[in-house]
């Protein structure tokens, strides 16, 4: 396959999560996942920088996409349904571009070094979340809690997407999040 094609970084994920799953992320190397990609070793780190990225890319746009879906949301709410109501627009979007795969919420579990990775992108957005309702305003000690409380909401949220295989819309899944959250605290 020529080294160029649009389609090389979708085939990379798709052999890393077959490799993970076979034998497990800590027994898989890139060259593995290259060669089952069809290109080399060297042409893999155009694409990743490492065998963990594999399963993260485009992550390090989450934290900002959710700072400006916060900054933009209509005034007069609570800063937890400010944010969850920016959530719900960000989440949607992702959910357009990402599958909904088990498979890589599995290997993330199983994996130690990758769920340090899982709750540093969690880490990176409640920061975002926390700076842009103060931006908006939101006293600290209100926008701490509002921005923790919306990442575990929203995790919930994407895990029950995941669940329900991409057929309910995000949205929904994190009205059951939140209701859910809502009940626990009764």
């Amino acid at each position: 396959m020529a080294r160029w094609d649009p389609g090389t970084a979708d085939r990379l994920r798709k052999a890393a999560l077959e490799l993970y799953a076979e034998h497990g992320y800590d027994a898989v190397t890139i060259t593995q996942i290259a060669e089952r990609a069809g290109i080399t070793r060297r042409s893999y780190f155009r694409y990743f920088p490492d065998k963990r990225e594999v399963l993260f890319a485009g992550a390090e746009q989450l934290p900002p996409a959710v700072a400006e879906a916060v900054l933009a949301a209509e005034e007069g709410e609570s800063p937890l349904r400010t944010v969850l109501a920016a959530l719900a627009d960000v989440g949607t979007r992702i959910t357009q571009v990402v599958d909904p795969s088990p498979e890589r919420r599995a290997i993330i579990a199983a994996t130690p070094e990758l769920r340090e990775r899982e709750r540093s992108k969690a880490a990176a957005i409640t920061t975002a979340i926390r700076e842009a309702l103060e931006q908006r305003g939101t006293r600290p000690e209100l926008a701490k809690p509002a921005a923790q409380v919306a990442t575990i909401v929203f995790g919930d949220a994407f895990d029950r997407w995941i669940d329900a295989a991409g057929k309910r819309d995000f949205p929904a899944c994190l009205e059951t999040a939140a209701a859910t959250l809502r009940e626990a605290c009764r």
